[in-house]
């Protein structure tokens, strides 16, 4: 199992927390020092809706000229920009065996995912 972002951020901080307290062994992928392939971030656009997977409310893309936004318009566009500004990726992104589990963080559905107790 594998999870991917970047260490500071703060969604990808209580994600691992909440993991970790749960005893879920996972793999991290820090985006930033590791970077992304094209094959990984291809495998994700066939699961998930580009709009899932673009961080729309983030700096990143914030910092991205309107001309930039708007050539964002399907897969091959979103994955040239996912691989050049990873940062531009919503996190955390879940994954077992290639197959996305969950974007972001949420506790009630790392409870139904992983069978155990929510408020726990």
């Amino acid at each position: 199992m594998k999870l991917y972002g970047i260490p500071n951020c703060g969604t990808v901080k209580k994600a691992r927390d909440w993991l970790a307290q749960h005893d879920v062994a996972v793999e991290f992928h820090d985006f930033k020092k590791c970077g992304l392939d094209d094959q990984t971030v291809q495998n994700w656009l066939q699961q998930r809706d580009l709009d899932v997977l673009i961080n729309r409310k983030g700096l990143t893309w914030r910092g991205l000229s309107d001309e930039q936004k708007q050539q964002v318009r399907d897969s091959s566009s979103a994955l040239a920009l996912m691989v050049e500004k990873n940062s531009v990726i919503k996190r955390p992104i879940l994954e077992q065996d290639g197959k996305l589990l969950y974007v972001g963080f949420d506790a009630a559905a790392y409870a139904e995912i992983f069978n155990v107790e929510a408020s726990s």
